[in-house]
């Protein structure tokens, strides 16, 4: 974990509050623009998220084999194709014989992921080394040659921290986010034209993906100075939305408190008419990666059984995790204390006996395609 500075980008200090995600180590571009620093003096990072395939062709209705059959040698690598082309390739290389991987005397031959980053670009493999740049005043135009490099309707523009305290995590990005905006540009014809609420939406770069499908998306979370970051990133990305006719609302949602905010003088509170809305139309919550504290999952199970009770349609939940492994004292052995909490809490809810409402859950299959290039592990 690491804690990084704008005085020392070069020599990182270690801190045992510091949370650091890795999504970042995984984006396709070389370079991550720091445009700012927010205000608690962290550094927040400008990141381009390549879409597989283009937006305008999501947005045409094409089917995802289509889009594989027309693209795939231009897009295919280890961390872009789906579990059933995997499947396809490896039937392929099987059908073609073994011989290719034997060596002179007959023994198999192992191809090893290079270790250098000379060999990184020798074997030409698309994980592109990570060098975050500072803007400083005369290199404004870093950071105009940069968009210049990404087509709008290739990539999810997000600003971003990359490194903060365990409070502020909302501002970085996480698989578990990425995981649940590839399941909704595959099932996007289930969300179109939904009415949908993001609990704990973070940097929002779900609730962005959902707003190119659905009708109107309020996206949640608690702080000013993160809304911020959220309202900005809608506002980079709002073209994605605009084929669509979709509309992201950046709104505050605190799980510790039993109402919604609503007092005109604080930002991102809500309107009578808003509350009204949520209650009559919305049809899908989502969260992405929210169960890390114990008190908080228990928290937003509470908001979702208070939400959903006073919906007047019947809604569906999608939440999507990574489940992360620690070994702790307490057992003295590798455990993974936050995905079972969160598992007991989920048990619960399907077991509550209540007259007026029913939950029931169940688990989604996670090899359907990748669209976002991100390192899809099987920990999600």
């Amino acid at each position: 974990m690491v804690d990084v500075t704008e005085k020392e980008m070069d020599n990182p200090t270690f801190r045992s509050d510091t949370v650091l995600s890795d999504v970042h180590l995984h984006c396709p571009n070389k370079r991550h623009l720091m445009v700012r620093l927010n205000a608690v003096g962290q550094p927040v990072f400008l990141s381009y998220f390549k879409f597989l395939w283009n937006t305008e062709d999501l947005a045409s209705g094409k089917h995802v084999r289509e889009l594989t059959t027309g693209r795939e040698h231009q897009n295919r690598s280890g961390d872009e194709l789906c579990d059933q082309d995997r499947s396809n390739q490896k039937k392929e290389e099987n059908s073609e014989g073994v011989e290719a991987f034997l060596d002179d005397d007959g023994d198999l031959e192992v191809v090893r992921r290079p270790r250098s980053a000379s060999d990184l670009e020798a074997g030409d493999l698309l994980r592109d080394i990570v060098c975050p740049v500072i803007l400083m005043k005369g290199k404004e135009d870093a950071f105009e040659d940069e968009e210049q490099e990404c087509a709008c309707s290739d990539v999810v523009k997000i600003e971003h921290t990359m490194a903060t305290p365990l409070e502020d995590v909302g501002k970085q990005v996480w698989r578990a986010a990425f995981l649940l905006a590839d399941y909704i540009l595959f099932q996007r014809d289930t969300f179109r034209g939904c009415s949908v609420l993001e609990l704990g939406g973070g940097t929002g770069i779900t609730s962005i993906i959902m707003g190119t499908v659905a009708k109107r998306v309020y996206c949640t979370d608690v702080g000013e100075d993160l809304l911020a970051m959220c309202e900005q990133n809608v506002a980079l990305n709002k073209h994605l939305m605009e084929p669509g006719g979709g509309e992201v609302k950046v709104k505050e949602l605190d799980w510790l408190k039993d109402e919604f905010s609503t007092d005109p003088e604080v930002p991102y509170s809500w309107s009578e008419e808003e509350i009204a809305d949520l209650h009559d139309h919305c049809s899908v919550i989502m969260a992405a990666d929210v169960f890390y504290d114990d008190d908080l999952t228990d928290a937003l199970f509470r908001t979702l059984y208070r939400i959903t009770h006073n919906l007047r349609n019947s809604c569906t939940v999608y939440l999507a995790i990574e489940k992360r492994l620690n070994f702790t004292l307490r057992h003295m052995d590798v455990t993974c204390e936050a995905y079972s909490h969160f598992r007991n809490n989920l048990n619960d809810l399907e077991n509550l006996q209540d007259r007026e409402i029913k939950y029931t859950v169940e688990p989604i299959n996670v090899d359907f395609c990748q669209f976002l290039v991100y390192e899809r592990i099987e920990q999600l």
